[in-house]
Formats: structure tokens, sequence, C-alpha cells
């Protein structure tokens, strides 16, 4: 072989060797590109903080330390209107009512909230429709204070029902209403935070609610009968008077499967009041002692020579009408009066 054809080849598999040497000393000692996550810094607001609604708040709703909170807002969108961080009492804007529709995230307007003691401040609290009525309670009856302005409620009647009896009245506990609004208690629309920042809880003698204009009355007579108390609902719904809702019709049924459509309807349950299909316990519920209906009448009936007493329910009327003859057998309540060994019936009412 020719000498330089040789030198030739050797250099090309020097060439070779040492090109196949960079590039495994390359693949090998390079690493495996890592997906790095880039940290967003979120995008400054250059402005001054806003008060706005941390949820929907409807017209009518009380608002309380929960419904608002102060956030960034660009400099240019800040509107005379708003509620300013520097200038604003947030705990002075507690039990102001909402006049316009907030949605959540939406700035508050000096315009869309009424104060305590504004004209139309009860009015504006008050839901299409309703009304505003005062109930008088007691310590006990008003759960010792726990109850505040824009809490649920159900009203309950106690009354003592007196019968025609020589024994002790039917002492009868009902809920007449369901899921009542409050108001206010004492006058008060707000609730009282102390220094602590902790809600106060105080007593109070009166209660104002939202009921439909029917209930209204109702509770007006109510009030003659016996004594109204409070009872505290709870925050969480009823499953069970979803149930009864849809079952009697007030409440329909949104067709498909709409979530928006349900939360309406969920919304609509939730802020109405009920009256009707009261539940009851009476005194015989909790003690043996005690009677579980009312007492009843005595009626005297007698003839010549002989008298007789008997118990009858109350309200249950005569049965054979005035008149009738001596020993008739009456389809009501009869007097049997013994004469020696004679036994005359007499119908109640009857000569």
């Amino acid at each position: 072989m020719d000498s330089r054809k040789l030198i030739l080849l050797i250099g090309a598999l020097i060439v070779a060797a040492v090109t196949a040497f960079f590039a495994r000393t390359l693949i090998a000692g390079s690493a495996a590109p890592q997906a790095t996550a880039v940290a967003m810094q979120p995008a400054v607001i250059d402005g001054p903080e806003v008060l706005v609604a941390t949820r929907a708040l409807p017209v009518g709703t009380i608002l309380d330390a929960t419904a608002l909170k102060f956030q960034p807002w660009p400099k240019e969108l800040v509107d005379n209107a708003y509620y300013l961080k520097d200038k604003t009492d947030l705990k002075a804007l507690q039990g102001t009512v909402v006049r316009n529709m907030i949605t959540a995230g939406q700035p508050v307007t000096q315009g869309a909230l009424v104060k305590p003691g504004d004209r139309g401040f009860l009015a504006a609290a008050l839901g299409p429709g309703m009304r505003a009525v005062t109930v008088p309670v007691s310590e006990q009856a008003s759960v010792a204070g726990f109850v505040f302005p824009g809490d649920r409620i159900d009203l309950v009647l106690t009354q003592a029902v007196a019968g025609g009896g020589d024994g002790d009245p039917l002492k009868v506990s009902e809920t007449i209403m369901r899921n009542v609004r409050v108001l206010a208690t004492d006058q008060r629309t707000d609730n009282k935070v102390g220094d602590d920042g902790k809600t106060v809880v105080s007593t109070f003698s009166t209660v104002t609610v939202e009921t439909t204009p029917k209930m209204a009355e109702e509770i007006a007579v109510a009030q003659t009968v016996g004594t109204l108390s409070l009872s505290l609902r709870s925050i969480a719904d009823n499953a069970g008077e979803l149930e009864d809702a849809i079952a009697s019709g007030s409440v329909s049924v949104p067709a498909g499967s709409d979530p928006k459509a349900e939360r309406a309807m969920l919304l609509r349950l939730a802020s109405q009041p009920s009256s009707g299909a009261s539940s009851y316990v009476t005194g015989a519920d909790v003690s043996r002692y005690q009677r579980s209906t009312v007492p009843g009448k005595a009626v005297a009936s007698g003839g010549p020579g002989g008298a007789a007493q008997m118990m009858m329910p109350a309200g249950v009327p005569g049965g054979a009408p005035a008149g009738a003859p001596s020993g008739a057998i009456a389809s009501g309540p009869v007097v049997r009066v013994a004469r020696g060994n004679s036994m005359t019936i007499v119908p109640v009412g009857g000569k």
C-alpha cells in the first residue's frame, strides 16, 4: 500500500475516534432539561383601598362584619361615592341595610346603603310584600339575648286552655311560625360590638320581625292568646323543610340541571317565612300529672225526685233535640236518672 494512503487512513481513524469520544462525553455530561415553574408576580394595583362586598348582597340584607372588606382599586376607576379605607369606620357600617343589589367583589357606594335612623331605613330592610311586626318578649323567651338582627327564628306560642271541669287547664305549646327574619331588637338594627371586637350580648324586651301580611295578623292575635317565645334556627339548610316545600308546591323545582336555578330555588326557600302546619306539645307530653286534652264540661240534669250529673268533653254538642221523650234511645249524650228500681234515660237538653 502506498505510504500516503496509509497515513490518510490512520488520520481518518484518529479523527473519528476523537469525534466519537467528544460526542459521548457531551451526551453523558449534559443533564436532562428540567421544567421549572416561574412564579407569577401579582399585578400591583396603583390605587387606594376601597370597600367591596365579599359575597352577593341582595336588597334588604342587613350587613355584618363578614359582608365587607377593603381591597386595592385602580386610582383611575375610584369614584367619589366609594368608601375609602382611610376615611371609613367599618364598625359603623354594621347594621346598615342594602338598598340596591351588590354583587360579590363590587365596590360599595354610599347611596347603596341605608343607615339606622335614616328615613325609610326599615322599609328598605323589608322584602317586597313583607311587613314589620314588633313582638314583646321576656329575657327567657328571647334566647337570653343571643338573637341578633339578621338571624332566623321560629315563634312558639304557649297558652293554658281552660275547660269546664274542676281540673287544671290544658297547658300547650306550639310552633306557629318558622324561618322568620329578625329586623331589630329593642329598636336596634345593628350588632353592638365591644372594644375587643366581639359582639356584645345584651337582653331586650321587644323584637321586630319580617312577616307576610297574613302572618302579621296571626301574630297580633297570638299575643292576646298566650305568651310568645323565640326559637333560634340553625344557619344550615333544613332538608326536611325543602322536601315539604317541594311537595306542597310552594317551591317549584327548576327543569334540567341548571346550578344557578337550583341556587335561586334554595335562596327563595331560605328567605321565605312560613306558618300553619304547626307542631305542638301538651302538658301530658312532659309530665304524667298534666292533661293531654281540654277538661270536660259539667252538665247537670234531673227530673222529679232525682238528679244526676255527667261530664261532657268540652266542645261536644248536645245529642237529642229538646223535648225528646223520657226513656227514648238517643244518639247523643244522655243522663240516666234512677228512681228506686226504675231507670229513666234523659237526653241532654231534653225535658
